[in-house]
């Protein structure tokens, strides 16, 4: 079995210094950081998790909470890969997850049971900063990163969702649409209020009129409650000529409900989504939409986490991962009217 002698001898660094590179402790260069780290995945050095608990005072675990509306847990797929890019990230550093879903048992106290498993910290996804759980977790004294939330005095990692939408407006009035539709997220949660305000900046500042019925409550992300907020707009004496979807299940909806109504996309109506989750791509036509970077939201939280738990932190920081539109087929130039 490789022990931290044999990482000592291999890098060629003492034992104390192996030691910091594992436990994270600042005061090590970065070229230690690297020879010690090559050291430990050429040799596959697996510390001694009991042995490394009592050593460090740490658990070496860190709970990760979120809350999904469809009831497929981490198989959902902005939640899957936000959680897979902050666990190979905390697996680098020998750290365990402990994964909690908000609505698996509401019968239960998830903050207590983290607390009383001893994380290290707590890694927390989409859950309204309303919640008594989320205050229970923010007022403890343990390191935590809020995803996608609004919480004042806390560590933040989110999209620019604001700068998406105006981003997906933008590309459909260069293709010489004017009648914007917006198919939001419910709004109790904080994506879908940001993605309104990016919606109504962007067509204000074209000066393009939102009539009403222009935004309709597609639900929590899934596609029915998507296809159930077309019907509406399709009804609409405005019939709009394009729509923004604040999410890719509920723009797949959206599609199928154009295809229902036997009209075509993007001939008669063009769509854009917002994730570009793995079927975006695969559906007919392949679906426009703004891609969030999630393996690097949960990486970025990972990080953030870290670093607050080895006391590198002078205070609370906000962390805004950029996004980008991909074209696909479900846009369409507007006859008859240039893009420039």
């Amino acid at each position: 079995m490789t022990t931290i002698y044999d990482i000592a001898k291999k890098s060629g660094y003492s034992i104390t210094t192996v030691s910091k590179v594992l436990n994270h402790h600042p005061n090590v260069s970065e070229k230690a950081k690297e020879k010690v780290l090559a050291a430990v995945e050429e040799l596959n050095y697996m510390p001694n998790s009991t042995a490394r608990t009592l050593a460090t005072k740490k658990s070496w675990m860190i709970g990760v909470v979120f809350n999904e509306h469809l009831d497929i847990g981490i198989a959902h797929p902005f939640f899957g890969q936000v959680i897979e890019g902050a666990k190979k990230h905390l697996e680098f550093y020998n750290y365990d997850l402990l994964l909690v879903s908000r609505n698996l048992d509401t019968k239960r106290s998830y903050s207590d049971h983290l607390l009383r498993r001893g994380v290290d910290g707590v890694i927390v996804i989409n859950l309204s900063p309303d919640d008594k759980e989320v205050k229970k977790i923010h007022e403890a004294s343990i390191p935590a990163v809020y995803i996608d939330m609004a919480l004042e005095k806390a560590n933040i990692v989110q999209s620019d969702n604001v700068q998406g939408s105006m981003l997906a407006v933008d590309y459909l009035y260069e293709l010489g649409h004017r009648k914007i539709a917006h198919i939001a997220g419910n709004s109790s949660t904080f994506v879908a209020r940001e993605r309104i305000l990016g919606y109504q900046q962007a067509m204000g500042k074209y000066s393009l009129p939102i009539p009403d019925g222009y935004i309709v409550d597609g639900g929590y992300y899934a596609s029915e409650g998507g296809r159930k907020a077309m019907v509406q707009l399709l009804a609409h004496t405005e019939r709009p000529t394009a729509v923004f979807v604040s999410g890719d299940y509920m723009a797949i909806g959206a599609m199928e409900a154009v295809k229902d109504a036997r009209l075509r996309i993007p001939e008669d109506i063009s769509i854009v989504g917002f994730d570009d989750i793995s079927v975006a791509k695969y559906t007919a036509p392949p679906l426009t939409t703004v891609r969030q970077e999630k393996e690097l939201i949960g990486r970025q939280a990972a990080m953030l986490l870290l670093d607050e738990i080895n006391g590198l932190l002078k205070g609370p920081l906000a962390r805004k991962i950029p996004v980008r539109l991909v074209k696909r087929g479900s846009c369409i130039q507007m006859s008859g009217i240039s893009n420039t």
